[in-house]
C-alpha cells in the first residue's frame, strides 16, 4: 500500500481506538459469566431477544469484505451495486425468516450440517461440515486480509504483523465469551460501524456538491451515464457490470443471494440463539432494515471515490479499488472523526471474522468432532474443544489471508467462494425442504456434483478454456449451472433409491408439521406490527421502491 494512504492519526484517534478494544474484551468477558452449558457457548443458551439477535446478524454480515468490497464495486461498476443489496439480500432474508427459520429452529439443531443429517444421512452432513469448515476458515482469511490492509495504511505495519494482531483480539474474546461474546460485540459494532461510515458519505457529498453534483461528475467519469442506472443496459451484458438481467435475478437474485442467506450458518447461527421461535423468525427480518439502507454508506462513498481520487482503479499499489474507503478516509476526515471511521473499520473486520469463527467451530464441535471422533462426552469437553477449535480457525485463517492477498478486488474472490460453497448447499437445501420423495443418496450425490461442477466452471474459467465478462459474471453462472446440476442430479438419483419414511421427516420438510411444536411466543410477541410476515412483506415493499430512482 506504501505511504501513500498513511492517515494522519493523533493521540485522540489512538484513545478511540483502544478504547474500543478495551470494551469489545470486557463483553467478553462478561459473557464469559453466563457460560455453563456448550449451548450456552455455541447458541448464547437460546435466550436473546429479537432486536439483539436482528442487529447481529446484519452485523455478522456487515464485515470489513462488505465494507471495502462494496465500495470497491460502488467505484469499479457503479450504482449496479445496489443490486448485491436489494434484490441479492432482502428477499433472501425475508424467506429465511418467514419460510425457512421454523424448520431450523422448530428441530432445535444447532447448525446447518446437522439438519442435512436429519434430513438426508451421514454422508451428506459430512460432505457439508468439511465444505463449511473450509469455507469459513477461508472467509475469515479474506477479513483478517481487509483488516491487515487498513492497518499497514494506518499505522505503516507491515502486512503479517497487522494479520496476527487483528487475529489474536478476535481470538480472545471468542474464546472468553463464545457466541454471546460474539453477539454482544456484534450489536455494538454495527453502531460503532454506521458512526465511522456516515461521516464519509455526508463530507463526501459536501465536497462533490450533493447528490447533483455527485451524478454530474459520475456522468463525465469514466463510468458514464451507466452507472448512475441500475437496470439499464442489462438487456445485454453492455453495462459497468457486464451482466444480463436474466444472470442478476437468477443467479444473484435467487441461488447466490438464498444460497448466502438461507444455508449460511454464520448468519443461521444468530437466529438460533434467539430466546423463542417468533425472535427467531424476526431475526433476519429485523437485520433486513438495515440492509436496505446500507448502500447509502458503501455505494456512494464509492462513487465520490471514483470522482475525488485520481487515478483510483489501478491493478496495484495505493489507487486500487479495493482502497476507495481508506483512501477518503485521508482526504475527508479530521482527527476525532478519523478515529471513529477507523475503529469502525476494525470493527467491521472484526464483526465479520467472528461470525466466521464462531460458525467454525460450532460446526467443527458438534458436526465433525462429536458426530464421528468423540461421543458422549461431558459437555465442559466440548466446550473446550470449541474453544481449541477457535484457536485452530483464527491460526488457519492466519495462513489463508495470504491468499486473499493474491486478489485485488477482495469482493470477487468471495463471490467465487460462495458460488463454489453456498449454491450447492442451497439447491440441495431447498430442493429436500420442498420435495419430501428426494432420497438420502439423492441428498449426497446432489451437493457432491454440484459442488464439482462449481469448482470446474471457476477453474476452467481461470485456465481461459472458458470465457466471461467479468469474475463476477462467472460467479453468476457458476453459481447457476450448480443449482442447475444439484436439481438435475436430484431428479434422476431419486427414483433409482428408497425415501425415508414420513415420521423420519416430521418437521423438516414442508407439509409435515412436527405436531410436538407448541406456540413458544411471549405475550408481547403476538402483537400485530411484531408479525414476521408482515414485517417481511414491508421490507420487500421498501426494496422495490428503493429501484424508482435509479432505474
Amino acid at each position: 500500500m506504501g505511504g501513500g494512504l498513511r492517515l494522519n492519526m493523533n493521540a485522540l484517534d489512538y484513545l478511540i481506538l483502544a478504547l474500543y478494544f478495551v470494551t469489545v474484551l470486557g463483553v467478553g468477558f462478561a459473557a464469559r459469566r453466563a457460560i455453563r452449558t456448550s449451548v450456552d457457548f455455541f447458541l448464547s443458551g437460546r435466550s436473546l431477544p429479537a432486536w439483539v439477535t436482528g442487529l447481529a446478524f446484519i452485523s455478522a454480515n456487515l464485515g470489513a469484505l462488505e465494507i471495502i468490497g462494496m465500495a470497491a464495486n460502488g467505484a469499479q461498476y457503479g450504482v449496479m451495486t445496489v443490486h448485491y443489496y436489494w434484490i441479492g439480500a432482502v428477499p433472501a432474508m425475508v424467506f429465511l425468516g418467514i419460510v425457512m427459520m421454523p424448520f431450523y429452529y422448530g428441530s432445535k439443531v444447532r447448525s446447518v450440517p446437522e439438519y442435512l443429517r436429519l434430513r438426508f444421512n451421514r454422508p451428506t452432513h459430512l460432505l457439508n461440515a468439511i465444505s463449511f469448515a473450509i469455507a469459513q476458515v477461508l472467509i475469515a482469511g479474506v477479513n483478517l486480509y481487509a483488516l491487515a490492509l487498513i492497518m499497514e495504511a494506518l499505522l505503516g505495519w507491515p502486512l503479517w504483523v497487522a494479520i496476527v494482531v487483528g487475529a489474536l483480539i478476535v481470538l480472545a474474546y471468542i474464546t472468553i465469551g463464545g457466541l454471546s461474546g460474539a453477539i454482544y460485540n456484534e450489536v455494538l459494532q454495527f453502531f460503532v460501524i454506521v458512526a465511522g461510515l456516515v461521516p464519509i458519505t455526508v463530507l463526501g457529498l459536501i465536497k462533490v456538491g450533493g447528490v447533483s453534483g455527485l451524478m454530474d461528475a459520475v456522468r463525465g467519469s469514466k463510468l458514464g451515464d451507466a452507472g448512475l442506472h441500475a437496470w439499464q443496459g442489462t438487456g445485454s451484458s453492455d453495462n459497468p457490470l457486464g451482466a444480463h438481467w436474466l444472470g442478476i435475478v437468477f443467479g444473484l437474485g435467487f441461488v447466490l443471494s438464498f444460497g448466502y442467506w438461507t444455508t449460511n450458518f454464520a448468519e443461521v447461527q444468530r437466529a438460533l440463539s434467539a430466546r423463542n421461535m417468533s425472535a427467531a423468525r424476526r431475526t433476519p427480518i429485523i437485520g433486513a432494515y438495515p440492509k436496505l439502507l446500507i448502500p447509502a454508506v458503501t455505494v456512494i462513498p464509492g462513487l465520490i471515490a471514483l470522482i475525488t481520487v485520481k487515478g483510483l482503479g489501478a491493478d496495484q499499489g495505493a489507487l486500487v479499488y479495493n482502497n476507495a474507503i481508506p483512501l477518503l478516509m485521508r482526504d475527508l476526515l479530521p482527527n476525532g472523526v478519523l478515529g471513529i471511521a477507523v475503529t469502525g473499520l476494525v470493527a467491521s473486520f472484526m464483526a465479520g471474522m467472528a461470525a466466521n469463527v464462531s460458525g467454525f467451530n460450532t460446526v467443527f464441535t458438534y458436526d465433525i468432532w462429536q458426530a464421528y471422533f468423540r461421543r458422549d462426552r461431558s459437555d465442559e469437553y466440548y466446550v473446550r474443544v470449541g474453544r481449541l477449535a477457535t484457536v485452530a480457525a483464527v491460526v488457519v485463517g492466519i495462513g489463508t489471508a495470504f491468499i486473499a492477498a493474491g486478489f485485488s478486488n477482495i469482493m470477487n474472490y468471495i463471490q467465487a467462494l460462495f458460488s463454489v460453497f453456498n449454491a450447492p448447499l442451497f439447491g440441495t437445501f431447498i430442493i429436500g425442504m420442498f420435495w419430501k420423495r428426494m432420497s438420502a443418496l439423492a441428498g449426497f450425490w446432489s451437493l457432491l456434483s454440484g459442488t464439482v461442477v462449481a469448482i470446474a466452471t471457476y477453474l476452467l474459467y481461470r485456465a481461459g478454456v472458458i470465457h466471461f465478462n467479468s469474475d463476477l459474471e462467472e460467479s453468476f453462472w457458476g453459481a447457476g449451472l450448480a443449482f442447475v446440476t444439484v436439481a438435475v442430479v436430484a431428479v434422476i438419483v431419486t427414483p433409482l433409491t428408497r425415501p425415508k419414511r414420513d415420521h423420519e421427516l416430521e418437521g423438516l420438510v414442508y407439509g409435515l408439521a412436527d405436531t410436538t411444536l407448541t406456540d413458544d411466543s411471549l405475550a408481547g410477541d403476538a402483537a400485530w406490527y411484531r408479525s414476521p410476515v408482515l414485517l417481511g412483506v414491508v421490507a420487500l415493499v421498501l426494496a422495490a421502491l428503493f429501484y424508482l430512482p435509479v432505474f
